[in-house]
């Protein structure tokens, strides 16, 4: 056995993250490692019900648990009416308040993090977000330690002039498109930028370009993203600090399909728009409504808002939860719909299922665009659709065959690889 080292994980704080970071810790600790996980006490608890140590950094004013989730629950609903716009029309609301949000938790951050850094000490430090805490550059600095930057949303996190943007949900080869977002991106976050650049100069670190907001690790970047969707760059990522984990699926209880009262043997559908999305109960109520229509079964993901949903609206081929163990239910469901978070998007890549996803935010929209680029499902619009053309989609998902072929590769190809081994194998490599 390998000498036990302290593997520490510090995803964002927010449900995606977080369980691809489980995923890659799972495999740390089956290498005979320690992984534990700094945490936004929001978040706490989920990683101890995984079996993992948690250590707590504030990222932003504290408040009760309950008060946090409220707050971002609030913050996301409150924002409904936006989600109706284009990735380039949200850059004026929901996109600029995001960062100023995020902004701050790195503000906040700073209070708590190179305190608990100190006092775990540990021999990797990776970190899942999209702005960087300076706290963990200048531990690894001082303590010749590596840290790793883990990008779990779309592989377009990481910027080349000849892909699209992040968050645009531009096509691929659509030039004009990835020109106007990014304009229209920087002169809105201009004066976000120059606060961050004056707290990164606070912590004596160097200044980013506009637009930018963290960098690549100089010791290793692992992109959640599969290989066989990944873009055309001009200048192609280098293997010796940048590696794909082929969406690094976390290890789930299984999950017993319920017997329906209708269609049960009917193909499943799985539906979900993620824990945050889950309160646009009027979208969510309307799908359920369609697919009552349908010669299929659907279990239906509603978050935090089960009681909204009465007996007579769930019709008898229909299933709702407010929670699913996720990569097991998409492993035994024949199609998914859902909202582009690259959980959703990877987890269907892994285990061969076709996708509509219908997006309202972030990297939803570049999700989107790719897995119909790419043929391995559909977009759609989240609100501008008919039952007839959301039956039609999901029809043709399950009798597609060159769709269902080229799943099928993609399937061979991320399960041969195991994302969240390779990504312990090389936290191993690193922690010496």
């Amino acid at each position: 056995m390998p000498d036990k080292k302290v593997i520490a994980f510090f995803p964002e704080a927010a449900f995606g993250p977080a369980l691809n970071s489980v995923g890659i810790a799972q495999a740390v600790e089956k290498l005979g490692h320690k992984a534990v996980f700094l945490t936004d006490p929001g978040m706490g608890g989920l990683y101890k019900g995984y079996g993992f140590e948690e250590h707590m950094v504030n990222m932003s004013e504290p408040m009760p648990p309950e008060e946090m989730a409220k707050y971002w629950s609030e913050f996301i609903n409150g924002h409904i009416p936006n989600f109706r716009k284009s990735p380039y029309d949200q850059i004026d609301n929901y996109v600029k308040e995001c960062w100023e949000a995020i902004v701050d938790t790195a503000k906040w951050a700073e209070k708590d993090l190179p305190k608990v850094l100190d006092e775990v000490h540990p021999d990797v430090v990776c970190v899942d977000n999209v702005v960087l805490f300076p706290a963990i550059k200048r531990y690894a600095r001082e303590n010749g330690k590596a840290w790793v930057r883990i990008i779990s949303c779309s592989e377009n996190e990481l910027e080349d002039p000849d892909i699209p943007p992040h968050l645009s949900g531009c096509g691929e080869n659509d030039s004009a498109c990835h020109e106007a977002f990014r304009t229209r991106f920087n002169e809105v976050v201009e004066p976000i930028h120059d606060d961050f650049n004056a707290f990164l100069a606070s912590c004596g670190e160097e200044p980013y370009p506009l637009g930018q907001f963290f960098e690549a690790s100089p010791h290793m970047n692992l992109l959640l993203y599969p290989e066989p969707v990944k873009f055309k760059r001009r200048y192609p990522l280098d293997p010796a600090r940048f590696q794909y984990l082929e969406g690094c699926v976390r290890e789930e209880k299984h999950y017993e399909i319920p017997t329906f009262k209708a269609h049960n043997d009917k193909p499943l559908l799985y539906v979900s728009y993620g824990s945050l999305g889950s309160g646009d109960t009027d979208l969510l109520k309307r799908v359920i409504k369609a697919i009552a229509g349908m010669e299929v079964r659907a279990l239906v993901n509603v978050g935090d808002y089960e009681s909204e949903y009465s007996a007579a609206e769930i019709p008898d081929n229909v299933y709702i939860a407010s929670w699913f163990p996720q990569p097991s239910v998409i492993k035994q469901a024949d199609a998914v719909i859902h909202h582009g978070g690259n959980n959703s998007f990877t987890e269907c890549l892994y285990f061969g299922k076709p996708a509509i996803i219908m997006p309202y935010v972030w990297d939803g929209h570049d999700n989107a665009t790719r897995v119909q680029e790419t043929g391995h499902g559909f977009k759609l619009d989240r609100y501008e659709w008919t039952d007839a053309e959301l039956a039609g989609k999901i029809d043709a998902m399950l009798g597609d065959e060159a769709m269902q072929a080229r799943l099928a590769a993609t399937l061979r190809h991320m399960q041969g690889r195991h994302g969240p081994t390779k990504a312990a194998d090389i936290l191993q490599t690193l922690a010496g």
